[in-house]
Formats: structure tokens, sequence, C-alpha cells
């Protein structure tokens, strides 16, 4: 055991001149680009739900022909490093910003820092104290070296570290040498590649970690910590059964030795709650959330700071269930705590006062929700709390800009939009890649006014704006391209339009699949156009076949989303006298509109 530990430890000591060459290039995911598709639109209206990460978009309804269609637009990571889209954003989408920025990565569930919590090699990573064994200390070496290179941005450098030591522990456990300090040294490298961003090998390193902690007994030193770094990355790679399995095994192993009531539980029960709202097991999320606080108001009171943390997550997830009335109780409590600790003029108490107002539009209190989001952006900036420029001040910007258009008052929207795009230029300069989300969101407003030549222009700006970054087929530059050929749709410059939106097509078909839902997107786009170039009917109706296709397999036959698809197919037999067909298809639309109305009434 000694020369199997040593043999490790010589593994993980720091070298600071350590340069392995040439190692773990295989490990490495390409820079994030569009991959994720939007299965839900966002149409300048309430909604408080923002679908899969990756797209932000918006809706554009093509009003000239009976057969409406929708577009969604502009993704949020399209393009790699050098582009950040929020087009008006779905009201409430700022999130409170609770992660430990220190720390190697950001777990789903933060306590408090001044929780009591078992010792780990990583709590104590800062500030290492007598009677640590020389294992844990060389782990806490190891894991501040690849903090360090990653804060400094020498992600090369990391990997080569992280995958030192991956190759040494995989010797070991390939000699049968399975127990905690493999398992612990599995958890520092899984850590170091969730920063890094290469989530297919933590996958793997996580299949390898679970090998090993399934076979130790919960009274090992360390286990706790790691299975709970297991359970937040779980959360991170969207597996948030095997999340929940982590996050319950380190629950009944603390339960057990301090008891029901005590505040160890705090962490791994947010991260519990977190996992199982996200697995639609919301009743037992929302009686999670519940404990949490009465644990923290039993040990804090109930004016407690610390209850921010699990009232907002209580908060968020009772209004992703449409419960605004129970949510708004737990933002108004967040707000009367931050009140009391901080005064009424702390930029904190503006952050509360956003999240209320995300209750309030969820209930259908337009005009309060922008009093309050008023209100906030007055006292964050007021408070010198952010800076203008700063990216959630800039989203609480455009969200109510976006709630503004709602109630139609599109002038007051316009100008913070305005006022962001100005924002924009005055801190990175005038055709700074970022400038093209405050472009395209005007455009969207004026063509909201039937401005349509404004949102020409506008679009025309943003979209040479990102030609000097990105390539001609880069996917990404599809979504103001498409939104352009709307444009030029209602200016009556169909045949420009169709070119425009061929192209689209083409760009999206080679970069996403033919049956992917971008490409559907711009097939709908495109049978709008050509209906009212006078293209064969047939013809077009295969193409709606076609979108329809991809809308099911996306979003389920029995979903909402395709029942606008399914009215346009049902226009199109009906003009080519196919009756049969029509028939068919006529009475599944009605008994989906049936299905949501009574939802709606529900």
């Amino acid at each position: 055991m000694t020369s199997r530990v040593n043999s490790l430890t010589h593994c993980i000591i720091v070298l600071q001149n350590l340069r392995v060459l040439s190692m773990a290039a295989s490990f490495l995911l390409p820079s994030p680009s569009f991959i994720n598709y939007r299965k839900s639109q966002v149409c300048l209206g309430l909604h408080s739900e923002h679908g899969p990460k990756g797209i932000a978009c918006y809706s554009i309804c093509l009003q000239k022909q009976k057969c409406d269609i929708k577009l969604y637009m502009v993704p949020n990571k399209a393009i790699a490093c050098h582009w950040r889209f929020k087009l008006f954003a779905s009201v409430g989408s700022l999130k409170a910003d609770v992660a430990d920025k220190e720390n190697l990565v950001c777990f789903d569930a933060s306590a408090p820092s001044d929780f009591p919590r078992y010792n780990t090699m990583l709590d104590r990573s800062s500030h290492p104290v007598d009677g640590m064994s020389d294992f844990e200390r060389q782990l806490q070496e190891l894991f501040n070296e690849v903090k360090t290179m990653i804060m400094m941005g020498n992600m090369n450098d990391a990997i080569d570290l992280l995958q030192a030591n991956y190759e040494t522990v995989k010797e070991q456990m390939d000699a049968g040498n399975k127990g905690m300090e493999e398992a612990a040294i599995l958890d520092i490298i899984a850590l170091g590649y969730i920063a890094i961003g290469d989530l297919k090998f933590v996958g793997f390193l996580l299949d390898m970690m679970n090998e090993v902690v399934d076979s130790l007994k919960d009274t090992e030193s360390l286990l706790d910590s790691i299975i709970m770094h297991m359970g937040s990355m779980y959360s991170a790679l969207g597996k948030f059964e095997e999340s929940v399995l982590m996050y319950r095994r380190v629950t009944n192993n603390l339960e057990r030795i301090y008891g029901k009531n005590s505040t160890y539980l705090i962490t791994p029960l947010l991260g519990l709650a977190k996992a199982l709202g996200s697995i639609g097991r919301v009743a037992k999320a929302v009686e999670v959330y519940h404990r949490i606080i009465t644990i923290l108001e039993l040990d804090r009171g109930a004016e407690s700071e610390d209850l921010v943390l699990p009232l907002f997550g209580l908060g968020n997830l009772l209004i992703k269930e449409g419960k605004a009335t129970d949510a708004e109780s737990a933002f108004v409590r967040i707000l009367e705590i931050y009140t009391k600790v901080y005064g009424e003029n702390d930029g904190r108490v503006g952050m509360a006062m956003c999240s209320l107002a995300h209750a309030k539009c969820a209930k259908g209190n337009a005009d309060e929700a922008i009093d309050l989001y008023k209100n906030a952006l007055h006292v964050i900036k007021d408070s010198d709390y952010m800076s203008l420029d700063d990216s959630l001040m800039e989203n609480m910007r455009i969200d109510l800009a976006e709630l503004l258009h709602t109630v139609g008052r599109g002038k007051e929207g316009r100008e913070l939009l305005e006022e962001c795009l100005l924002i924009t230029e005055r801190y990175k300069g005038k055709e700074h890649p970022s400038s093209v989300t405050h472009l395209l969101n005007l455009a969207t407003s004026y063509s909201r006014s039937k401005n349509f030549v404004e949102a020409e222009r506008l679009l025309r700006t943003g979209l040479e704006i990102m030609s000097k970054t990105v390539s001609p087929d880069d996917p990404s530059i599809t979504f103001p391209m498409l939104h352009l050929g709307v444009t030029l749709y209602h200016l009556n410059r169909d045949e420009e339009a169709e070119q425009i939106v061929l192209e689209v097509l083409r760009i999206r078909e080679k970069a996403f699949g033919k049956d992917s839902l971008p490409v559907g997107e711009a097939l709908d786009c495109l049978v709008s156009i050509q209906t009212g170039s006078g293209k064969e009917d047939a013809k077009l109706l295969e193409l709606m076949k076609r979108v329809l296709t991809i809308q099911e397999r996306e979003f389920g036959n029995e979903s909402e989303q395709i029942m606008l698809t399914l009215k346009k197919v049902v226009f199109y037999l009906d003009k080519l006298g196919r009756k049969d067909e029509k028939f068919s298809l006529q009475k599944r639309l009605s008994i989906l509109k049936i299905k949501f109305k009574q939802k709606v009434q529900y």
C-alpha cells in the first residue's frame, strides 16, 4: 500500500518547469459552436424558459400570407470566443451570480461560505493546515497548479499536467489498485477538465471514478467531497439521474454522522434539489428546498442572508412550473432580506427586484414588473454595483426592453436597445462583435413597428461586422441572414429574399444536417416566400411535410410547436384537392387545439 501511494504521490508533485509535450491533444474538444438546437420559441413576449443551452432566439412572423411562419433566430454561443448573442432574451433570464468564481469549477449548487463543512483537500487548498497527510498536501498542490494555469490562460500546460497524472493513475488502476487515492486524483483531473471545457473526457473520467467509489465504504476520508463533486459534474453533463444518486449518497452519509438538521447537509441538498427539478420531479425538489430553508431558519434565523440561495432556486423552479404566486413570495422574501441587511440603495437589492419582476411577469402583472425593472436599474447604476457595460446590466436592459415591446410601449423599449448599443460602442468600439446583438435587437424592434427599411440597414451593418470575424459558411451568420430575408420579403423584394434564404438553407444543411431543426426553420421561411412567388403548390407541400417530419422528431407528435405547421400542410392539401390526406391531418389538428386550449384554461 505504501509503495502504491508513493508512486501516485510522486506523479502529482507539481514541478514548476513541467512541460509534457503533445499529451492530451486527443481529448480536446473544438471551440464551442452552435450545436444545440432551440426547441421553444421566444416571441417578444413573456416567457420563462430558454430551452436547451446554446440558442437565444426571437420570432419573426411573415404575415403577407395566410400561413404565418415563426423563425428561430440568432445563437447565444454561435461564434466561438468572439460573440455573445442575447436577442430579446426572455424576461427573468438573469440568474443570481452565486457561483464562487475563485474555485476551479463553478458548481451548480454552492453553500454560503461560512457554513460548517467537513474538511477536504479542496476546502483547504488555499490555506493548508496542520494535520494533513502528505498525499492531501500534494493533491492540493496539483489542484492549485492547474487552477493557476487555467486562470493565466495556459490551457495547454494545464492539459499536459492533467494528462500526465491521468496516465499514471490509469496505470495504477490497470494494475488492480482502485482505492481512495485513485478516486481523489481522478476527482482533481475531472475538475480540471470541467474548467477547461472538455466535457467529453469528463464523462469518461466519471465512469472510472464510479468504478472506484462504488466499492468504497462511506466512512472513507474525502469520499463525501469526491461524491459531491461527481454529483455536480454529472449535472454539468446533463446527467441528472446520476447526479441525484450521488447527492443522495452524500446526504444519507452526512445525516448519519451529523443528524438531519445539520447545516453540513446544505450543499448536497442544494445540488439534489436542482437535479430533481431538472428531471421533472418538481414536488420532490420543492420539498428539498423547503427542507433547506427550514434547516437554515433553525440555525441562522428567518432573516439570514444564507436563505437567499435556496429561495432563489425555489422561486425559479416554481416559475418554471407555472406557480408564479408561490414564486413571488420567495422573491419578495429575498428582497426583504437584502433590504434589511444592506439597505434599500444597495445593488443587491436591485438584483432582487429583477427576480421579483420576473415573477410579476409570470403572473401577468406587466406594469408592476416594468416599474420594478426600472427601479432596479436605477439602484444598481446609482450604487455602482456593476459597470454600465456589465453583461448582467445589459441583460436587464434587454429584458425590460422586451417587456416594454410586449405591452405596446415599443418606443421606450427601443430607447433602451439604443442605449445598449451606445454603451457597447463607447466601451468596446463601434465595430466590436458584441454590438451585433444590439443591432439585431434594434432591427427586430423596427420590424415590429413596420419600419423595414431601417431594419434592413441595421441587419446589413450587423452582417458586415460579422463577416470580418467569421467565414461566409459559418452557421452563426445564417441567423441575421434569415432575419434579413424576412425583412426583404416584407419590402416586397421576394426574389432577393428567396436567394438569401436558399443560401441560409445551404449553409445549415452542411453544418447541421438536412433533418436538423435549423434547416426546418429555413425551409419554413422559404415556403412562405415561395408561396408569394407563385411556386408549385405540390413542391411547397413536400417542403412543409419535410418541416413537419423534422418538428415531430424534435418536439414529439403531440407537441404544441407543430400545430402551425400542421395548419400549413392542411392548407396546401386543400388547395391541391387531396381531401383524404387533408381529413386525417385536420382531425389531428383539431385534437391538438382542444388539448392545448384545455391546458391554457387549466
